[in-house]
């Protein structure tokens, strides 16, 4: 991934943290939103190359946000991820648009090499 920039989705603060802080070690620019309507408006400040994005969320689900970031803004790319392995969450997501659908706790090797393929 070429100037990379990602935005990282992710209700669980501390998770987000981590992966964003291993990220930036390996030269990706990153940042960082703990809530769907947070990160809504972070893409309408700045669009990312890339969002990794949570499906399951308190506020808005990982899938409506995805609509809504396909529908604003179709050349951004997503990257789902969940804890709760969903067939049927992924094939969804994958309908809507994702590039792909990553299971927690994410190999850190796989989505740097997803994000590389960008």
């Amino acid at each position: 991934m070429k100037k990379s920039s990602v935005l990282l989705v992710d209700d669980e603060n501390e998770f987000v943290t981590t992966l964003a802080e291993r990220l930036t070690l390996r030269g990706i620019a990153v940042r960082t939103a703990i809530s769907g309507e947070e990160a809504l408006r972070m893409i309408e400040a700045e669009q990312p190359q890339a969002v990794v994005l949570d499906v399951r969320m308190p506020d808005i689900s990982g899938l409506v946000v995805l609509q809504q970031i396909k529908s604003r803004y179709p050349d951004v790319q997503v990257l789902l991820l969940s804890a709760h392995c969903s067939t049927r969450d992924g094939i969804e997501g994958m309908r809507l648009g994702a590039l792909d659908y990553l299971i927690k706790p994410v190999n850190i090797d796989e989505l740097i090499l997803k994000l590389s393929n960008l």
